[in-house]
């Protein structure tokens, strides 16, 4: 049987799909448009900065809020807002610039807890400094506070299944 033949009966098994209106359409284009460049902007702005990238402030910022300034990396990965494939080699660099320090997870020696230090909760609080400016000027210098409320509701739609 031909490849064109089998998806043609699999299609006859499904309901067929209706295809996503021109406003739809211009919205998916836009929202990702939008991210793309915002956060490029952000980036910009802490690079010229000298600081590090947008990452580096999730990973500080999620552990400034964990019980004790400690989390597990695997809650890490859970809490940040980046898709992150490889938070290990992350937490490495962090490491390295005295950051975070990795610390032997209690009655287990496999895993283990990454817990903020005194220059990392420094250099979030630098970091935000830049960042909270940037969110200002390209987002809060754009919309009054009842127009994000809408976009944040609108957003939240979109996150629910």
């Amino acid at each position: 049987m031909s490849i064109c033949m089998h998806l043609h009966r699999n299609q006859q098994r499904f309901a067929p799909m209706q295809e996503p209106s021109p406003s739809i359409i211009r919205a998916w284009g836009r929202l990702i448009r939008t991210e793309r460049t915002v956060v490029g902007r952000i980036e910009a702005s802490l690079k010229s900065a000298g600081l590090p990238s947008l990452h580096w402030y999730d990973v500080l910022l999620e552990l400034k809020r964990g019980p004790g300034g400690r989390l597990t990396p695997r809650e890490i990965e859970a809490a940040v807002l980046f898709e992150q494939y490889n938070l290990s080699r992350l937490l490495d660099r962090m490491e390295g610039e005295g950051l975070v320090r990795r610390i032997p997870y209690p009655g287990d020696k496999r895993r283990q807890i990454v817990e903020i230090t005194d220059e990392g909760r420094a250099l979030q609080e630098r970091m935000w400094s830049v960042y909270g400016a940037a969110i200002n000027r390209f987002i809060g210098d754009k919309l009054t506070d009842r127009e994000a409320g809408q976009l944040s509701a609108l957003l939240l739609k979109l996150l629910q299944e």
